[in-house]
């Protein structure tokens, strides 16, 4: 295909020396080529480039707001959480201080309950002491009480013979009246 267009080429040529045909002075050709092209390029490209560079602008403006927009609501929301974080801090604080000075009167206050269940124990174990004292002493007497009669009974018994006992009988009788 390309034999048969350099064919029809060179048969225009050799007929043309007025006509239409192809012309194959390339340092010619180009420059025109070059010119019509550039020109063409300039006309055309001018408002493409244009229209591409002004909608590419656009977009870079408009990115920008939206980066700036951005931004600007990271910043306020930073704030927010910043003064929602110290206050969240105040508050731990001040919960943390309720809880130490809760502690400091639980303290006192088991302190002051001890010491009272001390001074009860205390008073219990000196009423127990009195008490088992008490009985104590209660049995030491009758104990002694029961050995006095015992030594009593067998001083008697060795001592007093039968003319005693009726003489006891007697002055016992006269006391008594009879």
């Amino acid at each position: 295909m390309l034999d048969s267009f350099f064919i029809l080429a060179t048969e225009a040529h050799e007929a043309s020396k007025g006509g239409f045909g192809l012309d194959f002075n390339l340092l010619e050709t180009n420059f025109l080529n070059l010119a019509i092209l550039i020109g063409l390029l300039v006309f055309y490209g001018s408002k493409v480039l244009g229209k591409i560079l002004n909608e590419r602008r656009l977009q870079i403006a408009n990115a920008i707001q939206e980066a700036e927009e951005r931004q600007r609501k990271a910043a306020t929301a930073l704030g927010e959480e910043q003064q929602k974080l110290t206050q969240a801090q105040a508050e731990a604080e001040r919960i943390c201080q309720r809880a130490k000075d809760r502690a400091a009167t639980l303290v006192n206050e088991i302190a002051e309950k001890s010491r009272q269940d001390v001074e009860r124990l205390k008073e219990t174990a000196a009423a127990d002491l009195s008490n088992e004292q008490e009985r104590v002493i209660a049995q030491l007497k009758k104990q002694i009480a029961q050995m006095a009669i015992n030594q009593a009974e067998r001083q008697l018994k060795e001592q007093v013979n039968e003319d005693m006992q009726y003489l006891l009988i007697d002055r016992s009788i006269a006391q008594l009246g009879g």
